[in-house]
């Protein structure tokens, strides 16, 4: 084939090629004007069967929630604690020089490794520690009383109190006027020259599984937050040794922060002090505790009555918290309260009540549980009398019993302030310590020397702590005296004087029953 054969070809397909871009091009234009048009073609048809959209005005739309929101915000007020922790170059636990120093080890070691301590990162000059804590509290009173938990306030070294029309940064210092541990509630006070704006509590007897009910507080300190749900149950017991803390279920959101805050139905009412959250995270799962303000009203009067301090009956029994029929069919006839513990020298004890006695009635009224046995005697003053209706072996019988105060009957149980038990010494403790004489049975069990008084609690910030004192510790001497019981600690601390070296010889918890023995010492304050 000669060159002007394959030139020839060559135009030929050049051609061709640019006859296959011509006509792509006029496809696609062709193609494109179609579409113009058809688009065109819709725009330009007339639309006047279209109904045009609108807003409806607010007042068309649910207003309950926000009108509740705005009628409780300005009575719910923000909290602030502030405890200043002092630190403590013994917290080790040492004192002594031996390899043994410190067998207790572990947690300690690691909180003083990366929070400072001996041998930690921030040595031994770290400053007092300044705890910082939020939380909720609504005002019941244009006074200034404020309801909210006591876990919120307990150990606060200052309180401080933000409403919601306070200008940034302002702050109202309050007082607390009583707190009730049995059911975690507290009242404070904060002295304002007006009159506050207050909440409307509501009857929480009247609140069925499914209502609506509003959650209002600061959670993680986001004031004036609102989160919405329904009652998912009543009367939930979900706190071991707190008989009076019957809560109401909610999914309303609670988080950390709405501690104290109130739980509120759809007229606006408080029926509940949001207290305490069911997760594995510590924030919201769902699950939320409000404790009712039927329970509320009670607790509240008393606290802000002369003792300010909540009194309940008792006469001095235990019974299986999780009603067994299978009990009371052995014991008794199938209803009432079996007793399964006696407190000696208890009014129960003191009336001739037993181990296996079946209470039947109350002042001649039927009881069917122990939540009605407990109600009822807890409403009576401490000294008043009541007649218990009882079955021991199949046979009917009765007794009149003294009601005493269930503080002071069940004191080392309900962890209450030793203070204010009738069988304890007055007087503060100087070191700031809580001991017993320790029982034969009592150091077998634990496994430690058979003499001394254990040591039960430690005060905060008190001479005791400063010292490096902890809980399970045993004190042998005080100032070379032997310690062998309650009596012989008093007498000895009874005698000790603000700027005495006080040396205490203890045997320190966690070490070897046969040695451990260490010095901790300093100067009373």
């Amino acid at each position: 084939m000669d060159s002007r054969t394959v030139w020839m070809r060559m135009k030929a397909h050049g051609w061709a090629y640019t006859l296959s871009i011509l006509l792509t091009l006029a496809v696609g234009i062709l193609i494109g004007t179609v579409i113009s048009y058809g688009v065109k073609g819709k725009e330009g048809q007339k639309s006047s069967d279209a109904t045009p959209l609108t807003l409806p005005s607010p007042q068309q739309l649910s207003t309950t929630f926000s009108q509740i929101a705005k009628q409780l915000e300005p009575t719910v007020v923000n909290i602030n604690t502030e405890s200043v922790i002092k630190p403590n170059p013994h917290r080790r636990g040492g004192g002594g020089q031996g390899d043994d120093d410190d067998d207790s080890g572990g947690m300690d070691d690691f909180f003083n490794h990366f929070f400072g301590g001996p041998g930690g990162q921030f040595g031994q000059d770290t400053g007092p520690i300044r705890e910082r804590s939020l939380g909720s509290g609504v005002v019941v009173d244009a006074k200034g009383y404020i309801v909210t938990n006591r876990h919120v306030v307990e150990k606060a070294d200052r309180i401080q109190v933000r409403f919601q029309d306070d200008p940034p940064g302002v702050q109202h210092d309050a007082k607390v006027i009583g707190t009730d541990e049995e059911t975690d509630l507290a009242v404070i006070k904060v002295d304002v020259n007006r009159a506050l704006p207050t909440a409307k509590l509501g009857n929480s007897d009247g609140m069925q599984v499914g209502d609506w009910v509003l959650a209002i507080g600061s959670p993680f300190g986001l004031s004036e937050t609102v989160t919405a749900g329904i009652v998912s149950a009543k009367g939930r017991d979900v706190v071991q040794n707190r008989q009076f803390q019957s809560f109401i279920q909610t999914d309303a959101a609670i988080n950390p922060g709405n501690s104290g805050g109130p739980l509120v139905n759809m007229n606006g009412e408080v029926i509940g002090i949001n207290t305490a959250i069911l997760s594995d995270t510590n924030a919201y799962a769902g699950v939320g505790f409000a404790l009712p303000s039927k329970t509320v009203v009670e607790v509240y009067n008393q606290l802000t009555g002369p003792d300010h301090r909540v009194a309940r009956g008792s006469i001095g029994i235990m019974f299986d918290a999780v009603e067994n029929p299978a009990i009371t069919r052995m014991y008794g006839n199938g209803t009432g309260v079996t007793i399964s513990s006696v407190v000696p020298g208890s009014p129960a004890d003191q009336a001739g009540l037993k181990v296996g006695d079946t209470i039947t009635t109350v002042d001649h009224k039927k009881v069917a549980n122990g939540t009605e046995l407990v109600d009822d005697i807890a409403s009576r003053k401490p000294g008043s009398k009541v007649d218990l209706g009882f079955i021991r072996n199949g046979k009917q019988d009765s007794t009149t019993v003294i009601v005493a105060d269930r503080a002071k009957l069940f004191a080392s149980r309900l962890g209450e302030d030793q203070e204010n038990a009738e069988a304890n010494i007055t007087k503060p403790s100087k070191m700031g310590v809580t001991v017993r004489k320790l029982s034969p049975e009592m150091a077998d069990r634990l496994d430690i020397p058979a003499k001394g008084v254990i040591v039960e609690d430690v005060k905060p910030r008190s001479f005791a702590e400063d010292i490096a004192l902890n809980r399970g510790d045993v004190i042998l001497e005080v100032n070379k005296q032997p310690v062998n019981s309650e009596e012989d600690f008093a007498r000895i601390e009874s005698s000790l004087k603000s700027g005495q070296d006080v040396v205490l010889l203890v045997w320190q918890r966690g070490s070897a029953k046969d040695s451990g023995t260490i010095f901790k010492a300093g100067t009373l304050p």
